[in-house]
């Protein structure tokens, strides 16, 4: 499913507009951004937990040429999901 199939699901069972429906993803998806920006976590209870993990620095390889190279740390987004949402996937 994509954002467009996503919306057109929200907009029939809600009854909302699309262009609403959007508005509201976009504004969801901007404050998961700025909280993750802040090292803040985002919990949605019962769906789940987004946060900020630190992968430490490491030496990998490059595939073409075999040649080792460093891999600098860095910060990833990561989630994870709540017990309901585990439960309904099952």
């Amino acid at each position: 499913m994509n954002k467009e199939q996503l919306i057109e699901r929200v907009s029939t069972k809600t009854g909302l507009s699309k262009k609403d429906v959007n508005s509201a993803l976009d504004a969801l998806l901007e404050g998961v951004t700025a909280a993750l920006k802040k090292n803040d976590k985002v919990t949605l209870v019962g769906f789940g937990t987004f946060s900020v993990r630190k992968r430490a620095a490491r030496e990998g390889r490059n595939p073409q040429t075999g040649a080792k190279l460093r891999i600098p740390a860095r910060k990833v987004p990561a989630f994870a999901a709540g017990k309901e949402l585990k439960t309904a996937v099952k």
